[in-house]
């Protein structure tokens, strides 16, 4: 498995390795252990332009999921490595829900690493009654909640 970090963003000092063990945690969780995820740190600005061009949203967000895409080589051989997409989350929008939701900005960060990679996952809240809420409520009570 592998889990890449970019960070393009100084508002925050973020632990990089925590945030990639906790995508692979969340993965492995999911079945998905030989999968691989880039999770992208940016500003608003640089989300509130992807948010545009891609959802045609004009507004920044916390995270936004890009799958990769859904042509895949198919053989006879077992596939070592999937690679499902990328992660952006602005940190000046986690910065903002963890002040008003009194967490600590690692934790923000963390339920938002859970959330898009479930969406990288196919999950997808706005269209599945509430599973996708079930199974990201059970994955932050298993990997945030137990530490």
């Amino acid at each position: 498995m592998t889990i890449e970090v970019v960070n393009r963003q100084r508002l925050s000092r973020v632990d990089r390795d925590r945030l990639a063990e906790l995508a692979s945690e969340t993965l492995s969780a999911l079945g998905r252990a030989n999968a691989e995820v880039t999770l992208v740190l940016v500003r608003d600005p640089a989300i509130r332009k992807l948010n545009r061009r891609f959802r045609g949203k004009d507004t920044a967000t916390d995270v936004l999921s890009f799958p990769a895409s859904d042509q895949r080589e198919e053989s006879a051989a077992v596939v070592e490595r999937e690679s499902l997409g990328d992660v952006v989350i602005s940190t000046d929008t986690a910065v903002k829900q963890a002040r008003d939701a009194g967490y600590s900005l690692e934790r923000e960060l963390s339920e938002l690493v859970i959330h898009g990679v479930l969406h990288l996952c196919g999950y997808d809240h706005e269209n599945d009654n509430g599973k996708m809420n079930r199974v990201e409520l059970r994955l932050r009570r298993k990997l945030l909640d137990e530490e």
